[in-house]
């Protein structure tokens, strides 16, 4: 029993030791959530290799999957990566990127993401999301990320918001498909009613097929809705 016991304890320090130096395969990366790739499966490998070398030269023990992860996190694409080695020694990466929700294009052109963090242009895949036009600062970006969330969120608003606009006090403006007048939201401050009252009066004005009489709709005040005619 004493030998039985011995053996099966030094076959599993060899099986160990063997698994632990075993040269670590090419990435294998697998995206999770979005299926439009803003970074492709190239871009994450070669952030791997960049961070661990070459991948059949590198034991398993010496790799560092913490490390690994935080490289691929300080990608401003990439919002979360889990990084782990298989018992084959397959190195494996499930990336989920960042969703954009609107696209800045002032004097520097990049995304808003769901966060409300920057998020760059990509080369491989451009998003359909409403255009932000106007004075937009990166670091600033708070009000504008919540009616871009709100747009997001609502069928009506992303079916029918192309533009959301800023001026130089943070007044919001909105531009709609279709329609020739500018919404003006004014401040995200009770942004939920300022947006009821503006598919009342949509559904109100397409029904009377009077949308085309009106060249702005101010949404800045409580319980109104003030239209100027052309």
């Amino acid at each position: 029993m004493i030998g039985i016991f011995g053996l099966v304890i030094f076959l599993f320090a060899f099986a160990s030791g063997r698994n632990a130096v075993r040269p670590v395969s090419e990435p294998q990366v697998k995206f999770v959530g979005e299926n439009n790739l803003f970074i492709t499966s190239k871009a994450v490998s070669k952030l791997l290799i960049q961070n661990y070398g070459n991948a059949s030269n590198v034991a398993k023990e010496t790799l560092a999957l913490n490390e690994l992860e935080k490289a691929l996190k300080s990608n401003p694409m990439i919002k979360t990566a889990e990084v782990y080695v298989a018992i084959n020694g397959t190195l494996n990466a499930e990336i989920e990127q960042k969703t954009p929700i609107a696209r800045v294009n002032t004097n520097a052109s990049y995304y808003v993401d769901a966060d409300g963090q920057y998020m760059p242009l990509s080369n491989n895949y451009s998003a359909r999301v409403p255009l932000v036009t106007g004075y937009v600062e990166k670091n600033s970006l708070k009000s504008v990320y919540q009616i871009a969330l709100k747009i997001n969120n609502d069928d009506f608003l992303k079916k029918h918001v192309y533009e959301i606009r800023q001026d130089e006090s943070k007044q919001l403006f909105l531009k709609l498909r279709k329609c020739d007048f500018t919404v003006q939201i004014g401040s995200v401050n009770a942004l939920d009613k300022k947006i009821n009252n503006l598919k009342a009066f949509y559904k109100k004005a397409l029904k009377d097929n009077i949308l085309k009489d009106y060249s702005k709709v101010n949404l800045q005040f409580d319980n109104q809705v003030i239209c100027t005619k052309i």
